[in-house]
């Protein structure tokens, strides 16, 4: 699938949707945003190979990626490095997903009831954000398997 780049369609955006298509690093998004919303102010590099069961090559080598498109950031303490979410670059994304979704469900679009306790306003917004970015990569894919027959 190529990406055209029109007027209107942010940089590095194409880098984004890269960066998340990963489903290790998805799983290290989640597993930052569930630790925000808990409220940590960071996580470190053991705390996530030890919940996610990943080498911790693994880990450092997706937490550069997640660090250089600014999906995370990192706070040194003496030798540890505690890494946090970042909800700016998924904003980029949102904001440009968000016609589509309009156009897609209009006035039917489904209610969700959420009985579950609120989440702090940066983790709600963040997951939001995430989730709207997720589903339209999905989207993405799914749409292109049908035009090909798949």
């Amino acid at each position: 699938m190529v990406l055209r780049a029109w007027d209107d369609y942010p940089d590095l955006m194409t880098d984004i949707f890269d960066v998340i298509a990963d489903g290790t690093r998805r799983d290290i998004l989640q597993l930052l945003l569930r630790r925000a919303a808990d409220g940590d102010a960071g996580t470190s590099v053991s705390q996530i190979v030890s919940e996610l069961g990943i080498s911790q090559p693994t880990v450092s080598k997706h937490l550069k990626v997640l660090r250089e498109s600014e999906l995370v950031s990192v706070r040194e303490d003496g030798q540890r490095r505690f890494y946090s979410i970042e909800v700016e670059p998924l904003e980029v994304v949102d904001d440009w997903l968000v016609p589509f979704l309009v156009d897609a469900f209009g006035d039917d679009a489904p209610d969700i009831d959420l009985s579950l306790a609120p989440l702090p306003d940066g983790a709600a917004h963040a997951a939001e954000v995430f989730g709207r970015a997720a589903a339209s990569a999905k989207h993405v894919v799914a749409t292109a398997f049908k035009r090909l027959g798949s």
